[in-house]
């Protein structure tokens, strides 16, 4: 497929991370509009909203120079979520966020894809701090973010006073 972004190709074991695709816009939709995590956290969006959600996270690449990365299986090329940095205009600092589709989960991909992730920030962007900004209920994600290394004092994201601001430590360069 044609890049749309200008996002570097990472690898792990099991993990293949590149740039956003046209063709990942189905799962994408799927997972904004009805994952059950979503639902959940009443994060539903509709169709059309998923839609300039995906656009958007397209124009992050281009205007940081970051973003999200689609995550795919190394031996089938399916996708399995979503992971990457980001910094939203009203945001104090660059966040490490990860996202997985339905059937995904409990199985270390958004460990695994967020530590390479934070390697390349740390070594190609020079980030020498990154934050993750989780829902206090999120037990999931709070359990990545603790088999990341970040910790919380449990303060709470200004922009987002639900979600506790979690610190990484960076992965040597």
């Amino acid at each position: 497929m044609t890049a749309l972004t200008t996002a570097p190709r990472l690898t792990t074991s099991r993990l293949v991370l590149r740039g956003p695709e046209r063709g990942d816009l189905p799962a994408f939709t799927r997972f904004m509009t009805s994952a059950p995590s979503m639902v959940a956290q009443g994060e539903t969006v509709t169709a059309d909203q998923a839609w300039f959600g995906f656009l958007t996270g397209v124009g992050h690449w281009q205007w940081h120079g970051f973003g999200f990365f689609t995550v795919t299986l190394r031996e089938s090329g399916e996708p399995v979520g979503r992971v990457g940095l980001i910094k939203h205009s009203n945001w104090p600092e660059v966040e490490l966020a990860w996202h997985l589709f339905e059937g995904s989960e409990g199985q270390g991909f958004a460990t695994e894809a967020a530590m390479a992730v934070r390697t390349w920030a740390s070594r190609d962007l020079e980030l020498d701090q990154l934050y993750s900004y989780i829902d206090h209920d999120n037990l999931r994600s709070q359990a990545v973010a603790r088999r990341l290394g970040a910790v919380t004092d449990g303060t709470r994201a200004p922009h987002e006073p639900q979600a506790e601001i979690w610190v990484h430590a960076m992965a040597d360069g």
